[in-house]
């Protein structure tokens, strides 16, 4: 996977928490730690970080070595303002990119390779768990230019649901949950097991 970059998406400014969710606590480290472990596992040349809120807090908080770290000044607009930014940032010789949450670290490094495996070669990868699609999503090169155009908060969804062809990828077990409020990161934990609590 030497010319694969994944993208962590993490410049979110978390209103509906009201604290930065990329550095709630868990499993002894935060849940942006998580999500870059995974990124790291998964054999990617490249994996970017995007920050926008809290980022000075993100940096110093979070483990980002061998991370290139990626502002998105506009990270109010969306995560489409994030998507921008890494596109820009991405190596020259990546043929393609994998999108992950930085608030959903139940995503796997085997999930992230098994998309990249059968994706690879077409435009677009979703995964498909048992109860809907969700993250990681693949674009190969050829999308960047789209990804680059895109506006609003859902915008990548909609490249994968105008894909012709989308390359769909069987993950077993439910979408693994992100969080946005309290209450998602309690079901979180809850789902985790005890070593994920602080």
């Amino acid at each position: 996977m030497t010319t694969v970059a994944a993208v962590v998406l993490a410049a979110g400014g978390s209103r509906r928490l009201g604290r930065p969710k990329q550095l709630l606590p868990f499993r002894g480290a935060t849940l942006l730690d998580a999500t870059l472990a995974t990124a790291r596992a998964s054999g990617v040349a490249q994996v970017l970080l995007t920050v926008g809120g809290s980022a000075d807090e993100v940096r110093d908080t979070v483990g980002v070595a061998g991370v290139d770290v990626v502002p998105a000044p506009d990270f109010t607009e969306g995560c489409a303002a994030s998507i921008r930014a890494a596109v820009r940032a991405v190596r020259a010789d990546a043929e393609g990119l994998v999108v992950l949450l930085g608030d959903q670290p139940g995503v796997t490094a085997e999930s992230v390779r098994a998309l990249i495996d059968q994706a690879r070669g077409s435009d677009v990868g979703v995964c498909a768990y048992d109860d809907g699609h969700g993250h990681p999503l693949w674009f190969s090169r050829r999308m960047f230019d789209r990804l680059e155009a895109l506006h609003g908060d859902k915008a990548v969804w909609k490249l994968v649901d105008a894909a012709e062809q989308p390359v769909v990828v069987r993950v077993p077990g439910p979408v693994p949950p992100d969080v946005d409020t309290w209450e998602d990161y309690e079901t979180l934990l809850a789902s985790a097991g005890p070593e994920a609590r602080p």
